[in-house]
């Protein structure tokens, strides 16, 4: 059976039809015409999403040699499992701060396919720290005097890699508006526009969080890494550092994949629609291919401290030296600011009332 095309108009959405006279594709509604070439590849962007993707992972698994001078740590408190070499001295878990014990030699999981090894020293690290914490006026001084902030330990967090093509079929709907006067009267003209965009985008390294003990706002918060510096993985990077264990499965961090790799290719395209009053994306078609996932180990800088009975978290890209962390509020110096910048409008307000009287 032959099937049947339903040609829509892009302008108001009515079915559209050719006209002979013109030889153009022609609106029975709004009158709009267009070229049979433009309404054909506006019918194709509006083909839907292929589901069917899947991602190529060719990690392997550890060698017996390997893993020999490699020992666990287990944290007695989130539970996570720290691998370092056999020299690593290891008393604390970099994500909570609680002590944690020898468990055994290393056996199991997935060997990682590359590495950033650490470019900032723990020296550079303490430097980074400090002049975070200068300048807070509102950041209590028994913080910094009463927490082991010189503690910072270095830990490779585990990451997914993701590399793949994104083909992309979007189109907008997009006005440009004038306004004039003549006489006694406004005019306006909205001229409608149909915009499409086609192409396709190579991703690169497209990383994912795969440790839950690692928080996704942190671990985002601290990119990008300077992927030039990959290396293939060898044990010996890992000498005098921890390196956290995957716990979360490359499937389950494909969701998140996609959704980054198809965010940001929807802005790249949405940036180059330019020089229009409005414009609104109609539809959005993009498919995924060619896709490959790596596991990597990624620098971090980590410092977790305890203040008035809360945590908090540091964290600083060992590599690139970006540096975030929550911090607490002395709320006596903020009321006392807030109680003085009142008293001082209350008195300004007074004096001008006195004025204008």
């Amino acid at each position: 059976m032959a099937a049947l095309i339903d040609y829509k108009c892009p302008c108001c959405g009515g079915g559209i039809e050719f006209d002979s006279q013109s030889q153009n594709m022609k609106c029975p509604y709004c009158d709009t015409e267009f070229e049979v070439d433009a309404i054909k590849e506006f019918n194709e962007v509006s083909q839907p999403e292929q589901d069917d993707f899947s991602w190529d992972n060719p990690s392997s698994e550890w060698g017996a040699s390997e893993q020999d001078g490699m020992k666990v740590y287990s944290c007695e408190n989130c539970g996570g499992q720290i691998v370092a070499d056999e020299t690593t001295s290891a008393s604390a878990c970099p994500y909570c701060d609680s002590p944690i014990v020898m468990s055994g030699q290393f056996e199991g999981g997935l060997k990682p396919d590359l590495i950033i090894p650490f470019k900032i020293y723990k020296e550079g690290a303490k430097a980074a720290l400090e002049n975070f914490l200068k300048g807070k006026f509102f950041l209590p001084k028994s913080f910094i005097t009463d927490n082991r902030i010189e503690e910072i330990k270095g830990v490779y967090v585990p990451y997914w890699l993701f590399d793949c093509e994104a083909d992309a079929k979007l189109k907008y709907k997009a006005t440009k508006t004038r306004s004039w006067r003549s006489g006694d009267y406004r005019y306006t003209e909205t001229k409608h526009y149909m915009v499409i965009r086609n192409g396709d985008i190579q991703f690169d390294k497209v990383p994912v969080d795969a440790s839950t003990k690692m928080p996704d706002e942190l671990s985002e918060a601290i990119e990008p890494y300077n992927y030039a510096d990959c290396k293939e993985f060898l044990p010996a990077y890992l000498a005098g550092y921890l390196s956290d264990k995957y716990d979360v499965d490359s499937e389950i961090s494909q969701v998140r994949a996609n959704e980054r790799i198809k965010t940001s290719t929807q802005q790249e395209f949405a940036d180059t629609v330019n020089g229009y009053d409005t414009v609104i994306p109609e539809s959005i078609n993009i498919q995924l291919r060619s896709g490959k996932i790596r596991y990597a180990l990624l620098p971090v800088w980590m410092l977790n401290t305890k203040y008035n009975g809360k945590m908090y978290n540091f964290s600083m890209n060992g590599q690139t030296g970006k540096f975030v962390g929550n911090l607490p509020v002395d709320w006596g110096k903020f009321w006392k600011l807030f109680a003085g910048i009142t008293a001082g409008v209350g008195a300004l307000a007074f004096a001008f009332q006195a004025f204008i009287l």
